[in-house]
């Protein structure tokens, strides 16, 4: 395998300016981080927090930023860093243990051959991100189980979310997008994104300043999906536009009416202002069934 080295190299040493440019953003990422903890009870005493560790910038920022936020507090916590080798061609498989070693956080990397998998069972010329992203969430799942994790830490943030609910729109005629904290299908695990108050270009400002490792996402050899892609340039346009759209976008999904959508299993509309339960029904029955 021919690996692509890619070197760690701690921060140089920066001009007063910029030394305190950094200081303003790493200061408003973690009160972004601290501020989504806080409003949805992402960490609490005693948790054994498993930060997945992709190689890229996000989960390279949100290990950072929870690292310093461990160090001050007030509750006691476990952070394990976990990276999945999914056995992808050409994967600089030195680079996560070099990094972690180097700055000394407990870690573990999963190593699960879900690439051959995948390139086994999805057709040429398809997708493989839907495949693959399942069998790298359930490979975590059962991973954080074994080790009783009990919260799984993953690095979506603002934009990620916002991009999510366009996709969800557009695509599937569905309002959702990645909530900030979410309980598996089994129950059995809690997902939290702590980085869901932060905008993308400080994460990327961010990675830049530290000089994280970043490790090319593309080794599968299979591109951004499409429909994500053009939701990303939507949205991008629309902020160079009107800067401070995307940003109005989040907050909507934290300022909900759900009298005002239209969604009948998730509010009343049937029985406002109704009189007659019994002609109620009869009438939804004959406007169902045309006669």
């Amino acid at each position: 395998m021919n690996e692509q080295v890619i070197h760690f190299q701690p921060a140089a040493v920066r001009p007063d300016r910029a030394r305190h440019e950094f200081g303003k953003l790493q200061q408003r990422l973690r009160r972004n981080v601290g501020k989504a903890i806080a409003d949805f009870n992402m960490i609490e005493e005693g948790d054994r927090v498993m930060v997945c560790l992709s190689g890229g910038k996000d989960s390279y920022a949100m290990l950072d930023i929870l690292l310093s936020l461990q160090r001050k507090a007030p509750i006691d916590f476990e952070i394990l860093a976990v990276n999945l080798d999914q056995k992808q061609p050409d994967f600089p498989e030195h680079v996560l243990p070099d990094y972690l070693q180097s700055i000394g956080v407990p870690f573990h990397i999963l190593e699960q051959d879900t690439y051959s998998v995948v390139k086994r069972v999805v057709p040429e010329g398809k997708t493989l991100c839907g495949l693959c992203s399942r069998l790298r969430r359930g490979s975590l799942y059962t991973f954080a189980k074994a080790r009783g994790m009990t919260k799984i830490a993953l690095g979506h943030h603002r934009d990620d979310i916002v991009e999510t609910l366009f996709l969800n729109m557009f695509f599937g005629s569905k309002l959702k997008a990645m909530p900030p904290k979410l309980q598996s299908d089994d129950g059995e695990h809690i997902v939290i994104r702590p980085l869901a108050y932060c905008r993308e270009a400080d994460l990327t400002a961010y990675a830049e300043a530290r000089r994280f490792p970043i490790i090319p996402c593309n080794l599968c050899g299979s591109q951004e999906h499409l429909q994500r892609k053009q939701i990303k340039q939507m949205l991008a346009e629309w902020e160079k536009r009107n800067p401070g759209r995307v940003e109005n976008v989040f907050r909507s999904l934290q300022n909900v009416t759900l009298s005002h959508l239209a969604d009948p299993t998730q509010f009343d509309f049937a029985n406002l202002g109704a009189r007659d339960g019994a002609r109620r029904a009869n009438l939804q029955q004959w406007l169902i069934e045309g006669e």
